[in-house]
């Protein structure tokens, strides 16, 4: 009997393998981090084939662990709006992936305004950078001799999803599913479809688009010569989704999830309905047996990505982990603030043009003070994001579900729920964003139903809030301060 489900998560900054049992537990994993290419101030890409060959090389780790004759299925969770396009009879891609934090496309979307309404009322999305239409069209007028390939259908467009599914089937799969598809801001998520006006608004041709099936459906084999086997994959979903599926919200009502990874995402479903908030995203959570569920979802650009940047960018920590023994050796921030502003400004300022911001420093400033203001910085936008989901539900957020690799931070998690005055829940398996792959695809396989998946779930600690009403204010006002000289 096969026993245990395989979790892709392809992430911004890393690929990660798991393998998980009946039980939710992690039986094996791998990870390999992905090099971040940076050709220019605000510009972020991607070596597809370094996407490909990090989970390749994963998932031959976990496989020669777990043995491939016990793996039932798998489950793809991924980075959403990076844009990949290759070659349909090479599979060679015509240009680095750009990414979904790169700001290279403003010019061209302040060009495409007077469009900014229609696009947000087709696709719940705000005319932005971020998205993957204005990245197609990039690429398709900055690459030589491009659109006459296309012209003979030979160019094919993928979200990371559809990249290594095309990679991962040996060039049998062009396909996607709706939670990727509704982040390219060409996908009208009332008709669940790809849109001819958006199409035409973009300029970019309908041939290379990936075929759209259920979020939970058969998508093809693992190719037999990658690992001498096949396996069937049975679900794919954006990892925001992903995560907020691994939480349960499929069934349990009323969850509010963060995801703290590279950024920050916030999401809620809302069931059946299409709620069109002003500051917000509207986007597709998925599609499972006909149904569509909806979601509003808060995206911060700049979350663990302000950490890494202590690492690699200023070089005054060695690892992440470190932040958390940094930040409490101080009693408070001593007037050290943060905007991570470091690839614009997402949810709820939408503002491409904003760049990253320290104030309060003094001869007295340590490194402590810059890991201290990072990870609060992380809070403050979260709790902006909260602010938000009270006025689009018309209802207060009562609890925060907390997941992602930075969840794991106890400082960070404590002064989560001291800013936002709510307790904030961290769940057991942490790594929900792979656990939601897995549980998609082991729903669709029957590995598991239901009652079993949702037994699963448990909550490892609740962090209470303890800050003083005084010094909340007086935290959350002085960071607003700093926010308004950043925005542009």
């Amino acid at each position: 009997m096969k026993k245990l489900i395989l979790a892709i998560d392809a992430g911004t900054t890393g690929s990660r393998v798991l393998a998980f049992n009946k039980n939710g537990k992690i039986k094996a994993s791998a990870y390999y981090e992905i090099p971040q290419i940076y050709p220019k101030p605000a510009w972020v890409e991607h070596n597809p084939y370094d996407l490909f060959d990090t989970v390749k090389k994963a998932l031959n780790d976990v496989i020669e662990k777990v043995g491939i004759l016990n793996i039932d299925s798998i489950g793809i969770t991924n980075q959403r709006e990076t844009t990949v396009l290759w070659h349909k009879k090479t599979g060679q891609p015509v240009h680095n992936a750009i990414v979904w934090q790169c700001r290279r496309t403003t010019s061209l979307c302040q060009k495409l305004k007077p469009y900014a309404q229609i696009i947000k009322e087709k696709t719940g999305l705000f005319l932005d950078p971020y998205f993957s239409a204005s990245k197609i069209q990039w690429i398709l007028e900055n690459t030589p001799n491009l659109k006459a390939e296309i012209k003979k259908g030979n160019i094919l467009f993928g979200t990371v999803d559809t990249w290594l599914l095309w990679n991962l089937t040996g060039g049998k799969a062009h396909k996607s599913e709706p939670s990727n598809a509704s982040r390219t801001m060409l996908y009208n998520i009332h008709k669940n479809a790809f849109d001819p006006e958006l199409l035409k608004i973009f300029n970019i041709p309908s041939n290379i688009l990936p075929e759209i099936q259920e979020s939970a459906s058969f998508f093809g084999m693992l190719d037999k010569k990658l690992f001498g086997q096949e396996i069937p994959i049975t679900g794919i979903l954006g990892d925001q989704q992903a995560s907020l599926f691994g939480q349960g919200s499929l069934w349990k009502k009323n969850i509010i999830k963060n995801t703290y990874g590279t950024g920050l995402f916030l999401m809620a479903t809302t069931k059946n309905k299409t709620n069109l908030s002003q500051n917000l995203i509207t986007t597709i959570a998925w599609q499972i047996k006909g149904k569509l569920t909806y979601a509003l979802e808060g995206s911060v650009f700049t979350g663990g990505a302000a950490i890494q940047w202590l690492r690699d960018g200023l070089k005054i920590i060695k690892n992440a982990q470190e932040t958390e023994k940094l930040a409490r050796s101080l009693d408070s921030n001593e007037g050290v603030y943060f905007i991570p502003a470091l690839s614009g400004l997402g949810a709820p300022y939408w503002d491409p043009e904003a760049r990253g911001l320290f104030t309060g420093l003094t001869r007295a400033t340590t490194p402590r003070h810059f890991a201290r203001a990072a990870l609060e910085a992380i809070c403050y936008q979260t709790k902006d994001l909260v602010n938000e989901f009270n006025l689009s539900l018309n209802s207060s957020v009562k609890t925060l579900r907390a997941d992602g690799g930075a969840s794991n931070n106890n400082f960070l998690m404590q002064f989560q729920a001291d800013i936002l005055n709510l307790p904030v829940e961290r769940p057991k398996i942490t790594e929900t964003t792979a656990f939601g792959a897995a549980a998609i695809a082991g729903l669709t396989s029957g590995f598991w139903d239901k009652n079993s998946f949702l037994k699963i779930i448990e909550i490892e600690k609740t962090f209470q809030p303890h800050l003083a009403e005084s010094l909340r204010q007086k935290y959350y006002q002085t960071y607003q301060k700093a926010l308004k000289k950043c925005l542009s």
